[in-house]
Formats: structure tokens, sequence, C-alpha cells
């Protein structure tokens, strides 16, 4: 992937401009952004003061409930072909039995229509932070889906963006609260040229927005919020964010949209793996070597705060969906990895039925809602959800143990590692090429205890066939000797730690 290409889809995600000017710009400031922020080398580390001062401080204490959390977003506009919160509700026991226990509700505010995108406008470009969109429904509705879902023991978390506004925004009575240009007039923020940029340099404008986030919370109950361009808006005003939120719960989930460390000591729980997500791309688009992945989680490592954790992801919003950029071998095979890599896994609206209608921009502005019949036609992805998610649910070793990375005898295609805890290992193998895998991995054996494979078959009840139904049997041999049919996961245990 080309560096303007990862400016695109890791700094500047989903957006679209009105002209190539406006494009130009996008690319030439996030350049310098992605060059210092992904692609740093280790002098120019150096002379950053505050990177060793990050990289030694502990990150903030999460919720104790983020260890459990699977985390889905929803769209409400494309989730279902009436696009409306009453309709997300509906599909709420379907979501609970998959194994779901955070909704990221995508924004819910009216949008904007000055400098609209597309057919319908971008849900980012909020025209009033206290209101809903009446397209999704009433306050009632919403308040309907969070009791609903915390019926079923499901955390609902609320996505708000931030940094910006539409143009013709209730605030815009209060022009101090934007961004000028010398000229004096109110600009668009990084090139996005359907909102206008908000001015944290005054301490009204902060006042507001705690209390519209503070309101929230309060009014209906909410678990957190996923804070759209974190990246863009001071870290101060995060700090100043978290005290006020968390006096009102003390056990609320912050998500940045950002993989930034400075934000991770003070003010959020969770950020992006968007590093993670642009190096599966390379691997499985671009034919990078797999090691690329224990190398990139390294670095990233190296990087942040002690203890903090990365949501994985492997499809979003702003993203061409998995199925499409990967193929459906691909897919769950990255997803795999999501799922057992240390981190917080997400799925997006559809993700469960190999899902491949349009997504990032421009469906971002348009509708196009999930087509839920995709499941008929490749069952093997819910078969697999139903399987990896309950697994990570009930493995201490995969939801936060040790992990250790493995060599095998094909590092070009193969990703192996060991995640360790008190009470288990398991080692992990996952196949991200067409091409099967006859080889070994460089694990010692283990003693009386033979490793044993973990089954990859949905509960009992399920007529799905797992994703690794592909290979019959497997080949009679035991580990380090290993055998992967193309895009295949296999997951061994043993009940008590091992080193490798």
């Amino acid at each position: 992937m080309s560096v303007p290409t990862l400016l695109r889809e890791l700094i500047l995600p989903g957006r679209a401009n009105s002209s190539a000017a406006h494009s130009a710009l996008r690319t030439v400031c996030g350049l310098a952004l992605v060059l210092g922020f992904l692609y740093s080398s280790s002098a120019s580390r150096a002379q950053e003061p505050q990177s060793d001062t990050l990289r030694l401080a502990p990150a903030v204490s999460a919720p104790a409930w983020m260890d459990q959390a699977v985390i889905y977003e929803v769209f409400p506009r494309h989730f279902s072909p009436e696009g409306t919160l009453s309709a997300v509700t509906a599909r709420l026991d379907s979501l609970h039995a998959l194994g779901v226990n955070v909704l990221w509700i995508m924004p819910v505010h009216p949008i904007g229509e000055a400098h609209r995108l597309g057919a319908l406008g971008s849900p980012y470009a909020a025209r009033d932070f206290y209101a809903i969109d009446p397209a999704l429904g009433t306050k009632a509705d919403f308040t309907h889906l969070v009791e609903a879902a915390h019926a079923l023991g499901m955390r609902v978390i609320l996505d708000i963006a931030a940094d910006h506004t539409a143009w013709d925004s209730v605030m815009m009575t209060h022009p101090e609260f934007y961004t000028h240009d010398a000229a004096g007039h109110i600009v668009s923020p990084h090139g996005w040229s359907d909102v206008a940029g908000l001015n944290y340099d005054n301490p009204a404008l902060r006042e507001y927005m705690v209390q519209m986030f503070t309101y929230w919370l309060k009014t209906f109950n909410l678990d957190g919020f996923r804070c759209d361009a974190a990246g863009f808006v001071p870290t101060s005003f995060w700090e100043q964010l978290r005290p006020a939120l968390l006096a009102v719960r003390p056990d609320v989930l912050l998500l940045a949209e950002a993989s930034k460390p400075e934000l991770m000591t003070k003010a959020f729980d969770l950020d992006y793996g968007w590093p993670l997500l642009a190096t599966f791309n390379e691997v499985v688009e671009h034919g990078k070597p797999a090691t690329a992945i224990e190398a990139m989680w390294n670095e990233q490592q190296a990087r942040f705060p002690r203890g903090t954790e990365h949501m994985l992801i492997s499809d979003d919003h702003d993203e061409q969906r998995a199925t499409v950029r990967y193929g459906a071998g691909d897919a769950l095979a990255v997803s795999a990895l999501v799922f057992t890599l240390p981190g917080v896994p997400l799925l997006y609206n559809g993700m469960e039925v190999g899902d491949a209608t349009p997504s990032g921009a421009p469906a971002l502005f348009e509708k196009f809602h999930v087509y839920w019949g995709a499941g008929e036609q490749r069952p093997q992805f819910a078969a697999f959800y139903r399987a990896i998610i309950p697994l990570r649910a009930s493995s201490t070793a995969l939801r936060h143990g040790d992990l250790i990375w493995l060599h095998n005898s094909d590092e070009q295609h193969v990703v192996s590692f060991i995640r360790r805890s008190p009470e288990e290992t398991d080692l992990v193998a996952v196949n991200l090429s067409n091409t099967p895998f006859r080889g070994s991995l460089e694990v010692t054996a283990s003693g009386n205890q033979p490793w044993q494979e973990v089954s990859l078959t949905p509960p009992v009840g399920s007529r799905r066939r797992p994703a690794s139904a592909a290979v019959t049997a497997p080949l009679p041999a035991a580990l380090p000797a290993l055998s992967l049919d193309a895009f295949q996961v296999r997951i061994f245990r043993l009940p008590a730690p091992t080193r490798p």
C-alpha cells in the first residue's frame, strides 16, 4: 500500500472532498502525519521528549467489563431496509445469540443539508448534537433500544464527532465556537468540505461539549462513547471530559478513533488498531510476508503506554467490506487474528453473514442496506463467529494472556503464535493464503500433555458448518508438524502454561 493510500484508509477515512484541490490538500497534510506517525525512524523518535515517558507510563485503567467485550458497530441507516433505530432493536436477539455484548451505534443526530455529500449526507455532519435524526426515529426509540440491549446484558456506546459540525448546525449562532481563517471565515477541517471545524481554544466551546456528552450519558443511560476523529481534538479536552463522565458513570468506556499514544494515558480506554489493519491489507492484498504482522505488533508495543488496549478491526464503515477486499476465505482468516490477538474485536453491520454491499465513501453518504440473505450463500461466516466468539469468551489466554510469536516453515503466508495465561495456553495458526500448508512450527514438545485441538464447530443446535470444514480430515500429525488448508485456522490448547 502506498503512503497516500495508507493515509486515506488510516488517517482520514470515510470522507469525500468537493474538489481535486481538497484531495491534494488532504494528501499533502496527511502525508506529513503518516510519515511522522506510523513510519517514524528510531532516530526521529529519539528527538521526541515525550516518547520514552509515554512508552513507560501506564495506560488508563479501563472498566473491568472491557475484558469480555466484543463490539458490534451498527450503522442504523444501512443496518436494515427501514434504516431506523426500531429496526436495530428488532435484531438485538440475533446479535445477542451471536455473542456480541457491546453495541457501537453510529451517530444518530440530524444530518446537515448545507454542503451535504451524496444524497443523504455523512452521519458525522451533525446539525444538532442534542437531537435525533427523524429518519432514524425518536428519543423514545433510542431509549427503547438502549433498554432492550441492557435487558440482554449488552452495553451501548454512542458515536459522536466532536471535531466538527455541519455547516447549518444550531451551533452556528456561536461563530466563536468555530475555527476561522485569516480573513475571518469559518473553515472546514482537514479538507472535509461538508463540515465546519470547532475551536477548542474557546473555553465556552469546551464546556458546551462536556455538557453535551454528559447529557447523552445521563439521559439515555449509555455505557460510553466512540469519539470520532479523536486525534484531531486537543488531548487536553479529552482529559477534561473523562473525569466529568466518570463522575456520572464510573465504568464508562471511551473509544478513540485514533492511533495516538498520548491519548491513552489519561483520556481513553481503547483506540483503533489502524496500523495492524494496514498490515493485514498489505499482507493479504499486496503479498507482504505474514511476518509483517508480528513486526507491526512489536512496533506498536514500543510506541504506546504500557497496557494500552487496541480495538482490532478488519471491516468498518470507512472500509470496503472485508469480503470484497480480501475474498471470503481471507476475510475469515483475518477475522481469526482479530479474535485471537490481544485487543478488543470488532464486528460491523452484517459481517456475520459475509455481507458485501458497498461501504466507505461514497457509499457512506447513500443508502445501501445489509443483504441479510447473504448468510444463506455464505453459511461459513455465521458458523465461524458462533464458534470463535464463545471460544474467546471462555479463554483467559485469548482475552488477556501473554503473546508469544512462533516461527513456522512458511512465514510468507502463515501466522503462528501462543497466548498464555495461568489457566491455559492456546496455540493459534492461521493460513492467510489460498495454498495449503504442510510444515512445522517452532514449538517444544509438551511432555506428557499433548496439545489438544480446539473445535471450531458452532454450539450444539446450529446447522452451520465450521469455517474449517473445507478440510475433510486433518493429516494425523502431532505438533510441531502441522497442516493447514487454504485460509484455514487451527487452535490447540494445553490446560496449563508451557514455554514455546
